[in-house]
Parts: structure tokens; C-alpha cells; sequence
């Protein structure tokens, strides 16, 4: 029995596979599930590619007259481009919570000896490296707007790019935890992250909007990242804060909806002992 009972707490232990095999497992499902769906990859490229094009040479002339005005804006509009491929493909892979728990596959991970905190930690994580791989994938089209990429603005436009993938990834797993239709979380997406993308200063500058407009941007944690990302392709462009005030502000962002995730996931309901 001394034996049986010396034994019983390294058997409980080596049963437990810590915070990081279940994270990684979980990340490395969303990375094959992604690639899997070769419509997905091509459609999170293209979209925004042609959005960034049509809508940048429609709205050239209210930005600016004579001859450069296209290439100014599509300039200007190329990091809120890049801002949206991160948003749709963060919010989209987190939308693949709601069906993991429709098929039954997250109850199977939260009845499993696993913490809750890694399937914060592996969802997230998996979600943020796909939205920022393809936002690195898409600064290869940088150098038609005029920007010259220097080793030191490839390394803050992905740094940019990684900490806004994290922010929105993470934002968008607080949504999706609570939520069973995937129909709501499209309502949600609609009605509060869209606009959270049109006033971060991805269409028109933070100095030109109203009064009203001006302050909701400001309060808006995107614009800090867009901003960011435009201050390291286009050092010579004004904006609103400088480079190191929007990296720390984005940087806080990502703390802050990562830790509203797992404390949402990790949330406990009271209930009397039947």
C-alpha cells in the first residue's frame, strides 16, 4: 500500500502534459487546417489585394492633385491593407472555435487533463501566425508604393505586423469562446470590428476626420498599430504618435486581450455540490 502510495502522485504527474505539448498541438492544428483549404489561402491574398488597388486608385484625388495623387494614396493605404488581411484571417481562424465546439472536438480538449490556459495559449497563438504570415506575405508588394524596405524597416513592419495579428487574434477568441452560432459571431464581426478597421486610420488620416471621428480613433487600439506599421515602411511620413508610442500601445493592447482570453476561458460557474 506504501508503495501504491508513493507511486499514485508521479502517475497523476506524468498524466499531466503540461501548458506547452497541448498549446503546440493546438497551434500546430490550425497551421494544417489553414493550408488544407488552398480557396482560403488564395481568397485572404486577393481580397485585400484588390481592394488596396480599386479603392486606392478611386480615392486618389480626394487626397491629394497632380499627377502623383494615385500612387500617394495607394502609398497611404497600403498598411491599412495590410491591417485587413491580418483582420480577416485572425477573426476567420477564430471563427473555427465555434465549430470546434459544434463537432464536439473542444469538448474533447477541455474534458482532457489539459490546462485551460493552453488552449488559450494554442488557439491564439495559432491564429495570430497565420493572419501574420500573410500580412509579411503581403509587404512584397511594398517596394510599387515607393518603399524602400531597409533591414530596419522589414524588422519593425513584421514586429508591427505580429503584435496586431496577436491583438486582433486574441480579441477575436474573446468573442468567439462564449458563442455556439456561427452566425452570431458574423454579427458581432459586422457590427464591431469593421468599424474598429474604417476608424483606424486605414482610409483617411487621423488629422483630417472631426472632432468626434478624431477622438473614437484615438481610442481606437488599431490605429495604434496601423500607425506603427505606416511609421516603419514610410519614416518620413507624419503621424499622429511617434513609432515608439504606438509599438508600446499596441504592445499593451496584446496584454490586455490575451488576458481578458483566459480569463474568460479559465472563468468558473459556482454551482452547489449535488
Amino acid at each position: 500500500m506504501a508503495t501504491i502510495a508513493a507511486t499514485a502522485p508521479r502517475t497523476r504527474q506524468a498524466a499531466s502534459p503540461g501548458i506547452w505539448l497541448p498549446a503546440f498541438s493546438l497551434w500546430q492544428r490550425e497551421i494544417v487546417r489553414f493550408y488544407r483549404q488552398k480557396a482560403r489561402v488564395a481568397g485572404v491574398i486577393a481580397s485585400p489585394l484588390i481592394f488596396w488597388v480599386v479603392l486606392g486608385a478611386g480615392f486618389a484625388h480626394s487626397f491629394s492633385t497632380g499627377s502623383g495623387s494615385s500612387a500617394h494614396y495607394l502609398g497611404y493605404f497600403f498598411p491599412g491593407s495590410v491591417a485587413m488581411i491580418v483582420l480577416f484571417t485572425a477573426i476567420f481562424s477564430m471563427m473555427s472555435l465555434i465549430q470546434d465546439r459544434n463537432e464536439g472536438f473542444l469538448l474533447s480538449v477541455l474534458a482532457a487533463p489539459v490546462s485551460r490556459s493552453s488552449i488559450v495559449l494554442g488557439k491564439v497563438l495559432g491564429g495570430a501566425t497565420l493572419a501574420a504570415v500573410q500580412g509579411v506575405i503581403f509587404l512584397v508588394f511594398a517596394p510599387l508604393v515607393g518603399v524602400h524596405l531597409t533591414p530596419g524597416a522589414i524588422g519593425l513592419s513584421i514586429l508591427a505586423v505580429v503584435m496586431i495579428s496577436f491583438e486582433l487574434t486574441a480579441l477575436g477568441f474573446a468573442i468567439a469562446w462564449p458563442m455556439d452560432s456561427t452566425q452570431a459571431f458574423h454579427a458581432i464581426v459586422n457590427m464591431l470590428l469593421i468599424p474598429l478597421w474604417l476608424l483606424s486610420g486605414a482610409l483617411f488620416p487621423l488629422s483630417g476626420a472631426a472632432g468626434w471621428m478624431r477622438f473614437c480613433m484615438m481610442l481606437n487600439p488599431l490605429t495604434y498599430g496601423v500607425e506603427a506599421l505606416r511609421g516603419a515602411l514610410f519614416p518620413d511620413a507624419p503621424t499622429a504618435f511617434s513609432l515608439p508610442v504606438n509599438l508600446a500601445v499596441t504592445a499593451g493592447v496584446c496584454l490586455l486581450t490575451f488576458a481578458a482570453s483566459w480569463a474568460i476561458v479559465n472563468r468558473r460557474t459556482n454551482r452547489p455540490a449535488a
